[in-house]
């Protein structure tokens, strides 16, 4: 199971919400891309970014920070959701270095497009779905759906997206732990890899997850932040 080191970003700088509340926000790190060599310098094999001023916006808000996480740890894939709802937007972070794009208000109004970003660009696109209740909230969370969050990962069962990202927003750095009981059901009610999001807060979280045996991966951010969790312990106990 592989563990991404989440950053947020807000306003240029390493945030952290609580429960997706942007009012809600502590700065962690003004810099960025000095984050990110702490992270990769911990043993960390991909970063896990979100521009949340982007999310909100619907647009990129948050690239130069972006891009010097990029150019500060080349050689580590990264993957980036907030803001992505179009081909180019897609095109352009692609090019500028992304493992993956992660898409997921369009996942829910556009679905059209993930299916034909995911045929454009194999293995670089993956799907976002952030859920209360297990239903899906798009637009930086801000707007709630009534699709649940089962049914709109099986409609991208034949894309050939890379990934399922899902967060249980109101786990989202409230440091209570994953769901894990509904991860891994959304994991075995899909053939695509799946990663957790929400809420991991422990080493008994990772191994919870990874114990599951359908959990594919899971993003920390909080955790490591507090330093409640070590990163290069939790790297180490994974691969044991």
């Amino acid at each position: 199971m592989i563990l991404y080191p989440a950053i947020d970003l807000k306003d240029g700088k390493a945030v952290r919400l609580l429960r997706g509340e942007m009012e809600k926000a502590t700065v962690f790190n003004d810099d960025p891309a000095a984050q990110a060599r702490a992270f990769v310098e911990a043993g960390a094999e991909w970063l896990h970014l979100v521009d949340l001023n982007g999310a909100f916006a619907g647009r990129p808000v948050n690239a130069g920070a972006v891009e010097a996480i990029l150019a500060a740890c080349r050689g580590i894939p990264a993957q980036l959701g907030g803001g992505i709802r179009d081909m180019a937007t897609i095109e352009r972070w692609l090019g500028a270095g992304l493992a993956r794009v992660i898409l997921g208000t369009v996942a829910v109004e556009q679905p059209e497009l993930v299916r034909e970003a995911a045929r454009a660009f194999p293995g670089k696109v993956a799907v976002g779905i952030d859920a209360r209740a297990g239903r899906a909230a798009t637009r930086g969370w801000a707007e709630e759906t009534e699709v649940e969050a089962t049914d709109l990962a099986r409609r991208f069962e034949d894309a050939g997206v890379a990934a399922i990202i899902y967060t249980d927003i109101d786990r989202d750095g409230a440091m209570g732990g994953p769901n894990v009981a509904a991860t891994a059901a959304l994991a075995r009610a899909v053939s695509i890899p799946v990663i957790a999001a929400g809420g991991v807060s422990s080493l008994d979280d990772l191994v919870a997850l990874r114990d599951t045996g359908v959990i594919a991966g899971t993003i920390s951010g909080r955790a490591l932040y507090d330093g409640k969790l070590d990163l290069k312990a939790a790297l180490a106990a994974l691969a044991s």
